[in-house]
């Protein structure tokens, strides 16, 4: 049995670690991009679209985590985390700061 992750600082590298392949990272990305286009689009046209963003951010990163990287989403187990991780991870990404990150947490296979 595996003790609980008590601090995000000792999550972090086990949720870079639990998405150690580019393609997980990647359908997270787009993932996490819709989600945050819908939450955009519910607040200025209309609230139904706020519905929406769970519904695309966690299909296309449960499909990932279930037949690309073969793990259990943190998400079942630290939820609060994992919305802040992916959310960490995105825009890391996006500012091209990631690869230091994954390097630290001992990730080879870089995006």
């Amino acid at each position: 049995m595996q003790k609980r992750i008590k601090k995000f600082s000792d999550f972090w590298p086990y949720y870079l670690r639990e998405h150690s392949k580019p393609l997980t990272r990647s359908l997270h990305y787009l993932g996490t991009s819709i989600g945050l286009i819908l939450i955009v689009t519910g607040i200025l046209h209309n609230i139904l679209f706020l519905f929406l963003s769970p519904i695309a951010t966690y299909g296309f990163a449960w499909y990932s985590h279930f037949f690309v990287e073969k793990n259990k989403p943190a998400t079942f187990t630290y939820p609060l985390w994992s919305i802040i991780g992916d959310l960490k991870m995105f825009f890391l990404w996006g500012s091209g700061k990631l690869n230091t990150h994954l390097i630290k947490a001992g990730i080879k296979d870089k995006l």
